[in-house]
């Protein structure tokens, strides 16, 4: 028997065993198929929770009352207006407590919702109704923006108001982003960092809201 080789094949087998197996591909939530990545999304509306779908899957959902509206697809719409940039009395007028919020209406429960994100998550707030309409109600954005699968994402720096309406799953992207390097009370550097970078790739992507856009 060559020892040798019996050795080098055994060292090679443990290396091979020791070695995380690649990750599995995302599945759709619906029919199982494989995802490549950047796929589509689903909100379960009844549940509040995401799903990831594939493209035939998403295209199911995309009108409004399919399958009784428990489903519906998040749009891949990114816009801004230039022309209706919101002032930094927003904040007072929601009483935001942090530098970035989120905003969406909930169809099922009918109310406004504010999530901000941190280390633990993003935490919830409910919006008042006279306080949406005196900040926000008024606004181009606001009147496009589709409850459940779209939110207005904001963030307050250097003395100006930065707002995107943006889907669903672009906010939760950014939570998880956060999460993960959230050091100290503020986020630290490193947080900061990766939110100056995550709205530079969204000033890149958002397309100046067209005049006759709606819901």
């Amino acid at each position: 028997m060559n020892t040798r080789r019996v050795s080098r094949d055994g060292t090679a087998l443990l290396r091979r065993l020791r070695e995380p197996a690649p990750p599995r591909p995302e599945q759709c939530g619906l029919c199982g198929r494989d995802l490549p990545p950047g796929h589509r999304h689903l909100v379960d509306v009844e549940e509040r929770a995401l799903a990831c779908t594939c493209t035939a899957c998403g295209l199911l959902f995309q009108q409004h009352g399919a399958a009784g509206g428990r489903y519906r697809t998040v749009p891949d719409r990114c816009l801004v207006d230039p022309d209706g940039e919101p002032d930094e009395r927003v904040w007072s007028v929601l009483g935001v407590p942090v530098g970035t919020v989120f905003l969406f209406r909930n169809a099922v429960l009918d109310r406004l919702l504010a999530f901000y994100p941190g280390p633990a998550g993003a935490t919830e707030s409910e919006v008042d109704e006279e306080a949406w309409q005196r900040a926000l109600g008024t606004s181009r954005l606001a009147a496009a923006l589709e409850p459940d699968v779209e939110a207005l994402l904001l963030r307050r720096a250097e003395g100006r108001v930065a707002c995107y309406l943006v889907p669903i799953d672009v906010c939760y992207e950014l939570v998880g982003r956060l999460r993960r390097c959230w050091h100290g009370f503020d986020g630290g550097a490193e947080a900061r960092a990766e939110l100056d970078a995550f709205f530079e790739q969204l000033a890149v992507r958002a397309r100046p809201l067209p005049a006759a856009v709606t819901a």
